[in-house]
């Protein structure tokens, strides 16, 4: 497990230094992603003040954000934006499938699980608003002294995992360097935070299959590649995808210049 910058948070990193398709890497300050931020020590608090998030975007549901509320720090100025994306809520997933098994006669032994493919694909068919309008923040945020976006869900893995996929790759990232982003969130998640949520599943009464803890605490790089697949076959790349769904071709072109900058 690689230690988070930021005390409190496992899945914490800034998407610096990645290569650009067109040569170069992407510079830092643009775009950070993590778990969410309800774990945050006053010196974690302190460590992301002195960032230069200016833009916090989280994907949680209500029932997410009121169960673990962030923290915020309170010593400057930070906007947050509040874009919930119904799948990969795995809390609000576990705790339905805890009441179905407690209202019926005999509780099921285990439940079919999607996979993570199958997860992030119904997001990009249902949650493109959200990703464009994440789009919009990072070109928005140019200029300000406050100008990095961090976007989080609950793990920082999905949700968080697959924003971060079509920024970079609509940003003009190479692909391998996209897909190795995404699967690096396993190993920051293992250990204390992969232990914790399996409990916290397995306290609804849900049986934690194999697929079901990959589904929880895994980012295998064929899951990210199936999402970013899919787009290809339907909108031709990322860039193609958020421009169907309203983001014009002049905010694509500040997008891309904030990742070359």
């Amino acid at each position: 497990m690689t230690a988070s910058p930021i005390e409190g948070l496992y899945n914490f990193r800034d998407t610096a230094g990645l290569p650009l398709r067109g040569g170069g890497v992407t510079p830092p300050g643009v775009l950070l992603r993590s778990d969410a931020l309800a774990s945050l020590t006053p010196k974690g608090l302190e460590a992301l003040a002195a960032t230069s998030v200016g833009v916090i975007v989280d994907l949680r549901t209500q029932a997410e954000r009121t169960v673990a509320p962030d923290r915020i720090p309170d010593s400057r100025p930070i906007t947050v934006v509040e874009l919930p994306i119904l799948q990969g809520a795995m809390a609000d997933m576990a705790m339905q499938l805890g009441n179905d098994s407690s209202s019926a006669k005999t509780p099921p032994a285990h439940f079919d699980v999607p996979t993570l493919g199958d997860l992030y694909t119904q997001m990009l068919a249902g949650s493109a608003d959200a990703f464009v309008q994440i789009a919009r923040l990072i070109v928005a945020e140019k200029g300000s002294s406050a100008s990095a976006v961090l976007v989080h869900c609950t793990a920082g893995k999905d949700r968080t995992g697959l924003a971060t996929a079509l920024m970079l790759d609509a940003g003009g990232v190479e692909r391998a360097a996209v897909i190795d982003d995404y699967a690096a969130s396993q190993n920051n998640l293992a250990g204390a935070w992969a232990d914790g949520m399996i409990h916290a599943v397995s306290s609804y009464g849900v049986e934690i299959t194999p697929a079901l803890r990959l589904l929880i605490t895994g980012t295998p790089p064929q899951a990210i590649e199936q999402a970013l697949a899919w787009v290809d076959d339907h909108h031709g790349d990322a860039a193609g995808y958020l421009r169907s769904a309203g983001l014009t071709a002049d905010e694509l072109s500040l997008l891309r210049a904030r990742f070359a900058a």
